[in-house]
C-alpha cells in the first residue's frame, strides 16, 4: 500500500469551516451522476456542470416517481464545484470541511435535517495487485443520497446493476436502504481485500520456512503496515454501524434495521479477520526471526564441526614441525606416510563420532 500523503499542514492555522482539499489530485476534472429510481421506473444521467446536478436536485419530481434520488461526485479537488454543490444542500460547514479533508476517521454525523457519514473504501489495485484506499462521504437528505469520491473507480457497481434491473428490494425500499446497500458494498469488498492478504501471509510463511532472506524482511515489514493500515480504516466503522442502526424513522424505515444489524455482524466479523491477520503477521516476524537464527546456527555448528575435527591434526602437525635435531620420527622412512595416516585416521573417526550423536 503506497504511503498516502495528506496536505494537513495546509489547514494549519486556518479557521474550522475553511474549506481545503488536503489530497492528491487523482483526475482531470470532476465527474457527476444521478440515478432516480422506484419500483416501476429508473433515470440515469450524467450531468455536465454542477448546476445540472443542482436543477436535478432542485425539480420537484413528479408524483408517480418519487423514489430515491441518488447523486455521485467523483473527484474533490475542484473545492468550487463541490462547494457550490453543498451550499445549495444546505449542509453545514464543518460538513463541507469533512468531506475536502480526507483521511478522516470513519464516522457518522446527525445533522438537523441530514445525515452524514465517513468510511474508507479499499480495493485492489489490477495491474500490481496493492491495496488502494480511499475516502468516501455519504450524505443522506430524506430521499436524496448524495455520495462524494476522490477519484472514479468504485465497490457500487453491482449497486448499480440491481437498481438498474430492479432486482432485489433496492428500488421498493427508501433512500435509507440505498445508503445502507452502499455501505455494504463496501464493507464486503473488505472480505476481498482480506483474502488477498490471506493468501501473502501463507506464501510469506513458505517463503520464511524455505528460504528466509532480506528481501523477505522487506515484504513482511510491507505486509504489516496493509494490515495495520487497513485496521486503523475498519476497526472504527463498528461504531459507525452501531450509530446507524440506532437511526429512527423517517430518516431509516424500520424494515431497514434488520439490514444494518446483519450488516454490524459483517462488520465484526471483518475486524476479528484483521487481527487474526495481524497476530499472524507478528509471528511471522518471530520466525524469519527463528530462521534466520536457525539459519546462522547450522552455519555455526559446520564450522565448529571442521575446527574441531582440525584441532588434533594441527597438534599433530605442529609437534612434527619443531625444528629438534632427535626427533625418531625424522629419519624413519615411512614416517611421512604414516603422520598422514594417522591424521586421516582420527579425521574420519571423529566424523563416525559426530554422525553417531547426530550432529551432522
Amino acid at each position: 500500500m503506497a504511503k498516502r500523503k495528506y496536505k494537513r499542514k495546509l489547514k494549519a492555522g486556518l479557521a474550522p469551516g475553511t474549506l481545503v482539499f488536503t489530497g492528491e489530485k487523482k483526475m482531470e476534472q470532476v465527474d457527476f451522476s444521478v440515478m432516480q429510481s422506484g419500483e416501476d421506473f429508473y433515470y440515469e444521467k450524467k450531468p455536465n456542470s454542477v448546476m445540472e446536478v443542482i436543477q436535478f436536485i432542485s425539480e420537484t419530481p413528479n408524483p408517480t416517481e418519487q423514489g430515491t434520488r441518488w447523486v455521485n461526485i467523483d473527484g474533490l479537488h475542484d473545492e468550487g464545484k463541490v462547494a457550490e454543490l453543498c451550499h445549495h444542500l444546505e449542509l453545514h460547514k464543518l460538513t463541507m470541511e469533512d468531506i475536502l479533508s480526507v483521511g478522516q476517521r470513519p464516522k457518522l454525523e446527525e445533522h438537523e435535517n441530514y445525515v452524514h457519514i465517513v468510511l474508507r473504501m479499499c480495493m485492489i489495485h489490477p495491474s500490481d495487485g496493492s491495496i488502494v484506499e480511499e475516502q468516501l462521504s455519504f450524505v443522506l437528505l430524506g430521499s436524496l443520497l448524495v455520495t462524494f469520491q476522490e477519484k472514479t473507480g468504485d465497490v457500487f457497481e453491482n449497486v448499480r446493476t440491481r437498481i438498474r434491473e430492479g432486482k432485489g428490494l433496492i428500488r421498493k425500499r427508501g433512500a435509507g436502504y440505498l445508503l445502507y446497500a452502499l455501505m455494504d458494498a463496501v464493507v464486503d469488498h473488505y472480505f476481498v481485500v482480506l483474502e488477498v492478504l490471506g493468501e501473502r501471509l501463507e506464501e510469506m510463511e513458505l517463503e520464511l520456512l524455505d528460504n528466509p532472506g532480506k528481501d523477505s524482511l522487506g515484504r513482511l515489514h510491507m505486509l504489516r503496515r496493509e494490515i495495520i493500515s487497513l485496521r486503523r480504516s475498519v476497526y472504527p466503522l463498528r461504531e459507525v454501524i452501531s450509530q446507524f442502526s440506532k437511526i429512527e424513522e423517517p430518516i431509516i424505515e424500520k424494515n431497514t434495521q434488520v439490514f444494518i444489524r446483519d450488516l454490524y455482524d459483517h462488520t465484526i466479523q471483518v475486524i476479528e479477520t484483521i487481527e487474526v491477520f495481524r497476530d499472524m503477521a507478528t509471528g511471522l516476524l518471530d520466525l524469519y526471526m527463528n530462521s534466520v537464527s536457525n539459519k546462522m546456527n547450522e552455519i555455526m555448528k559446520v564450522l565448529t564441526i571442521i575446527a574441531t575435527i582440525f584441532i588434533p591434526l594441527t597438534f599433530v602437525a605442529g609437534v612434527y614441525g619443531m625444528n629438534f635435531n632427535y626427533m625418531p620420527e625424522l629419519t624413519w622412512r615411512y614416517g611421512y606416510v604414516g603422520v598422514m595416516g594417522f591424521m586421516l585416521v582420527a579425521g574420519l573417526l571423529m566424523l563416525g563420532y559426530f554422525k553417531r550423536k547426530r550432529w551432522l
